[in-house]
């Protein structure tokens, strides 16, 4: 008998679920890569597999269907942009100094930038915005995300008095798409698009 003795057994079931755990990652983040090129439909198992030199039933069994792959996709796209955009900005003081941080720091996001697409949800988006499923959810649900996180600086701003008064759902969503159109103008090529941005939202943010 060649069983491993009880105390190495898990060990041993640990590590192999430490290294499939970091495999899974390593795909997913390449899959935001590739996604925001080519859209959410343009993944799939045997083309990541390829990419990345592994075996196709190796990728198979760690995600098990396409539609769980691109939601691992849209999961890490949300890590790596908090990790990006949002965590570096401290929470305090909040309102318009913060909300300025977050701007610099998406337009920074989108100007490296950190995915080859530009901004992963420009990309997504509009693949499944018309597609109902659990896909779009979730790609909805960090979008309101985002939009709630600007409303909740833009209220706090107000209330400090460093912001007119302005409905923080109306300037949250005109920010949002300040920033979407200068990743469109970035991708373009377009001089400029990132001090645009920032004048668009300098313009929302102004006291009088």
């Amino acid at each position: 008998m060649n069983d491993l003795p009880m105390d190495e057994a898990p060990e041993r079931a640990d590590l192999r679920l430490v290294r499939g755990d970091r495999t899974r990652r390593a795909i997913s983040r390449h899959a935001v890569d590739v996604a925001s090129l080519e859209g959410l439909s343009g993944l799939s198992i045997g083309r990541l597999a390829t990419d990345l030199g592994l075996s196709k039933s190796g990728v198979q069994t760690l995600f098990g269907t396409k539609e769980k792959l691109q939601l691992a996709t849209v999961e890490a796209a949300r890590e790596a942009f908090l990790d990006e955009v949002v965590r570096p900005v401290p929470a305090d003081p909040g309102g318009a100094e913060r909300l300025r941080a977050l701007t610099e720091h998406w337009i920074g996001y989108a100007s490296a930038p950190l995915f080859p697409g530009g901004c992963f949800w420009a990309a997504s988006l509009p693949d499944f915005d018309s597609r109902p499923g659990a896909v779009r959810d979730a790609l909805a649900r960090q979008r309101r995300d985002w939009l709630a996180l600007l409303a909740g600086e833009v209220r706090r701003g107000v209330e400090a008095g460093q912001i007119r008064e302005i409905d923080p759902e109306l300037a949250a969503f005109q920010i949002d798409a300040a920033l979407s159109a200068a990743n469109t103008a970035l991708r373009l090529g377009e001089a400029g698009a990132a001090d645009l941005a920032r004048r668009a939202v300098d313009g929302l943010l102004a006291r009088s």
